[in-house]
């Protein structure tokens, strides 16, 4: 099985589509998702919230069937694939301000409020944009809100391979994720979404592939 994580930015076009589809991922999880999205080959679901006009929060997309479940936060989608409850999450980062749906008075308090709401709906699969890099320094989030997030993550037996994957920014590590059952044999691939005309997301996007063991 393979399943990747990107934010979109917003943004689609035949690239961005091209792209995706080259990726080869039986689940994609989506952040900051257009309206526009289509992927023939597979079946989506967004949340219910809107990010900016036009613009979903989150979404997950499979081309091995997809049950939609209710939103545990409002900027994180549910569903359930191949009998794994999934989950496609954007948390907090520095800056973002406690508009809906942040609640807290910082960064930490905002990201522990919704990993959280998280943790408790137990999904086997978790990814997404979560603005937290899991290892050396923090620019986006904060250490505290990244210790949360760990400490989410070993109550539900996940672990994310994607902690030593680069970021698009030298020197940084990724702020996009995709945890799994910490048992999974998995590999890492990291891929840049970059055309002739230039980037396709302010995003690298992140593939874990699942080894047969």
């Amino acid at each position: 099985m393979r399943i990747g994580t990107w934010n979109l930015a917003g943004r689609w076009s035949d690239g961005h589509q091209h792209f995706l589809e080259a990726l080869d991922c039986d689940v994609l999880l989506l952040t900051e998702v257009s309206d526009r999205v289509t992927l023939p080959s597979s079946v989506g679901h967004v949340t219910e919230a809107l990010m900016a006009p036009r613009r979903y929060w989150s979404g997950i997309w499979s081309r091995r069937g997809i049950k939609p479940l209710p939103d545990p936060h409002d900027a994180t989608a549910m569903a359930e694939v191949m009998g794994l409850r999934v989950c496609s999450s954007i948390l907090p980062w520095k800056g973002c301000g406690a508009r809906t749906p942040w609640v807290g008075v910082n960064t930490y308090e905002r990201t522990a409020n919704a990993v959280d709401v998280i943790e408790r709906a137990a999904p086997a699969i978790w990814g997404g944009d979560w603005n937290h890099a899991l290892r050396d320094r923090e620019y986006s989030g904060s250490k505290a809100g990244r210790h949360h997030i760990a400490a989410a993550m070993e109550h539900l037996g996940l672990r994310a391979p994607t902690a030593d994957a680069p970021h698009q920014i030298d020197g940084l590590h990724s702020i996009d994720h995709v945890a799994v059952p910490a048992s999974w044999q998995t590999r890492v691939e990291h891929h840049t979404a970059l055309l002739s005309e230039g980037r396709l997301s302010d995003h690298d996007a992140y593939v874990l592939e699942v080894i047969a063991q």
